[in-house]
Order: C-alpha cells, then sequence, then structure tokens
C-alpha cells in the first residue's frame, strides 16, 4: 500500500491539533480549533480534518469532539519541540484605543520564536485588499508585525488612519510621509501624510491564506 504524505500545512495543522489536545486534555470542537489556528473559517478547519482523516491520522465519530488522532508521520517534528509563543491576532481597531488593547485582540496564536524573537512586543493582522499584493501580502493573508513607532524607509509598515490600520511601504522625506501600496491594481493610490504619522510596527513576515487549502 502506497505511503500517504501530508502537504506541509496539513502537517503544521495535524501538529497543531496535537497541541492542543496536550494542552487542553480534550480534542478542539471545530470553531475552537479555527481560533486556536488563526483560520478564517470553518470551512478551512473541515478541510483539513477531511484531508488528515482521508490519509488515515485522524478518526471522527460523533458530538463536537469527536477527532481522535490515530497515527503521526515517524518523520515529522510534531510534539512541540519547536519552542512558541502566543501572538494576538488583531482585528478592528477601536477608536481611540491602543492597538494591542484588550478589545481589539480577536484571538493567540502560536508562533516560532525564531519569528517571534524577544524582546519585542509582536502582534498579528489579517491583511484586507490587494493593496500590496506584489509585495507578496495577499487578501486574508497574516502579517507578523513587531511593534515599533518609527521605521526605515523602505520598510513595510502598519500604520493608523483614521482608527484603521493599513499596511503599506514607508517612505519619509523632509515634510511628509508617504505611504506607498504595492499593487497590481491601479485604484490603489499612495498616501500622504504629515511626519507625525502613527506607525505601530514593522511587517517581519507573512502567513499566506489558509482558507480553501488542504
Amino acid at each position: 500500500m502506497k505511503k500517504e504524505r501530508l502537504t506541509a500545512r496539513q502537517l503544521e495543522f495535524l501538529r497543531l491539533l496535537l497541541q492542543y489536545r496536550r494542552k487542553e486534555g480534550i480534542p478542539p470542537t471545530v470553531r475552537e480549533m479555527r481560533e486556536y489556528g488563526g483560520f478564517s473559517s470553518t470551512r478551512s478547519v473541515l478541510q483539513f480534518l477531511d484531508a488528515l482523516e482521508k490519509a488515515g491520522y485522524i478518526r471522527r465519530g460523533h458530538g463536537a469532539r469527536n477527532v481522535r488522532i490515530v497515527k503521526v508521520p515517524l518523520d515529522a517534528d510534531l510534539e512541540g519541540r519547536v519552542e512558541t509563543v502566543p501572538i494576538p491576532l488583531i482585528g478592528t481597531v477601536a477608536a481611540g484605543s491602543p492597538i494591542l488593547a484588550e478589545e481589539n485582540v480577536e484571538a493567540q496564536i502560536l508562533v516560532s520564536k525564531s519569528l517571534a524573537r524577544g524582546p519585542h512586543t509582536y502582534f498579528l493582522l489579517r491583511v484586507q485588499g490587494d493593496s500590496m499584493n506584489r509585495a507578496g501580502i495577499n487578501n486574508g493573508d497574516l502579517v507578523l508585525v513587531r511593534q515599533q513607532q518609527t521605521a526605515e524607509n523602505g520598510e513595510k509598515v502598519v500604520a493608523l488612519i483614521d482608527d484603521k490600520a493599513t499596511v503599506k511601504e514607508l517612505h519619509v522625506s523632509r515634510d511628509a510621509v508617504v505611504l506607498h501600496p504595492r499593487s497590481s491594481n491601479k485604484k490603489h493610490k499612495p498616501i500622504i501624510l504629515q511626519r507625525d504619522v502613527l506607525i505601530q510596527g514593522v511587517v517581519i513576515a507573512t502567513i499566506p491564506n489558509q482558507e480553501g487549502e488542504s
């Protein structure tokens, strides 16, 4: 019988399942798994579960907590030996509140410490739209952001404009700050601001949108 091989995304999903089971002592519901893994829909979770069950790694029964892990790949590191740290996923920014205020946080997502290196503070933001698609940041992607109030020319930053977080490329002149889109969509134009623009952090990694992939 041909050995079933999992994709990298499926292996990561299986690792998250194992991690949740060890942490909570029970298997997650679909909704809990969506929040735990930062997935944008329950459909994404169900697709991963379908793929793992078809490959023989899990079995599902009745009830909300119906996932049973029956085997793991022998050559995969799924035991959590890679150190992780919980990073807040920011949703809609509440008017006038700090970006990391409790009311802005949708979930806590585990990120490798090799990406979220101390002693800095980090947050995740889900990108909406295609204004940065030529920079490899697409609609629905998550960006890992190192929180800081300054940035260098050419860096991708998260800035607050009218209490809305936006991801753009920063360019600073003597008199103004320009937030440049990097898009194939010509409707996106540069945003020209005064020098006291509210920079919230610098983008250091992009996590591709997982919806619809398994």
